[in-house]
């Protein structure tokens, strides 16, 4: 059944956030919003962000390392964020706005612009499909072909773009951000200010199934429990996090999850930390707090690892780690300063080889 919703087209705006909306702001403008001095022309337009290399008639960029410097003599930018203490040593022709953190500042600008990018588009399409049990709160935003089932409450405020599916009983905080294709399946819950991106599935079954022991055919293990996500976590692009098989898997607030990761039936992500593409994590894991998870790592199901940990890319990890802040590396994973001192040998293991054997024949 489509739904004939209408939410109000104009969104509630903070001081500052209306000029990005019309993508086109001052410079002055802009370093009231980050908090900068300005140098230069204060009413020339900005419309957009580049690369200071590129630059461009309208564009402000940023100046974040040395080396990028001389492109600050030749870009065609209209202004550059710079560091308080940066001293030009040849003319400029751009405005600069000086700040304490040029990347902090840089960031905050961007994530203005892609506010402004979401504000343009508001309501729901006419081809969504919204069940009548349904709860929308405040100026959500609903895309085409997407669907909102029977239970699901949608905080304020917050975007399904298209092609989005929300399970039956699914809760969504205020601000969510779900891109297209992303399934959040029944009962799961996720928090305020969270960002899921393209094809990502919250709440699949976990890889459950037990052998029976006269047949050897595997049975099923249902899954009963859900997938809960607290607030201000992002997760990247098909990644997927399974289902509990009883009470929930966690991903605790202010997790970022990298593109194609899979979490596990019943694990849990402790708060903050951070994970690189492509890592897997058995079932009943659970990671601290401020850990630090490189590319392709793996765990095995049923372990802990303390706060703080560092697991190094490629890293296999197969017992608990019980000290915090510890940094692995490896397959299994051992003390990365232990790691580094074996690759060494490792990598001269056909010379040692040969000595020994030479020593050995006498």
């Amino acid at each position: 059944m489509q739904s004939t919703i209408s939410l109000p087209q104009k969104l509630s705006v903070t001081k500052g956030f209306f000029y990005l909306c019309r993508m086109q702001i001052t410079a002055k403008e802009v370093a009231n919003i980050i908090g900068g001095s300005l140098e230069g022309e204060p009413e020339v337009l900005i419309s957009r962000p580049a690369k200071i290399e590129e630059g461009g008639e309208g564009t402000i960029c940023f100046l974040g390392h040395a080396k990028y410097e001389p492109y600050a003599y030749t870009t065609t930018a209209s202004a550059i964020i710079v560091d308080r203490s940066f001293v030009p040593s040849q003319p400029l022709k751009a405005t600069l706005i000086r700040v304490e953190n040029v990347r902090e500042a840089f960031t905050t600008l961007l994530q203005r612009f892609q506010a402004a990018q979401a504000s343009q588009r508001s309501g729901i399409a006419a081809e969504a499909s919204i069940d009548p049990a349904a709860t929308l709160g405040d100026e959500v935003t609903v895309g085409r072909f997407s669907i909102v089932e029977k239970g699901a409450v949608v905080g304020a405020g917050s975007v399904l773009h298209d092609q989005v599916y929300v399970g039956v009983n699914v809760r969504l905080g205020e601000n969510v951000v779900l891109h297209p294709g992303v399934r959040i399946l029944h009962d799961c819950v996720i928090g305020d200010r969270c960002v899921i991106h393209a094809n990502a599935v919250i709440g699949s079954d976990g890889f459950g199934f037990v052998p029976d022991p006269d047949t050897g055919v595997y049975q099923k293990v249902p899954h009963l429990g859900n997938v809960v996500i607290e607030a201000d976590v992002e997760i990247g692009a098909c990644t997927t996090i399974d289902r509990a098989t009883m009470g929930s898997t966690f991903i605790r607030r202010g997790v970022k999850l990298d593109n194609l990761i899979q979490v596990g039936h019943n694990v849990e992500v402790g708060a903050h930390t951070v994970i690189a593409a492509l890592a897997g994590i058995a079932g009943s894991t659970r990671i601290g707090a401020h850990c630090r998870i490189g590319g392709q790592a793996g765990f095995v199901g049923h372990i802990e690892i303390a706060d703080g940990v560092q697991i190094q890319a490629q890293t296999g990890v197969a017992a608990s780690v019980t000290e915090k802040g510890k940094i692995l590396a490896g397959t299994p994973g051992m003390p990365y300063s232990d790691y580094l001192r074996s690759y060494a040998v490792f990598k001269q293991l056909p010379l040692i080889y040969r000595h020994l054997n030479k020593w050995i024949k006498g």
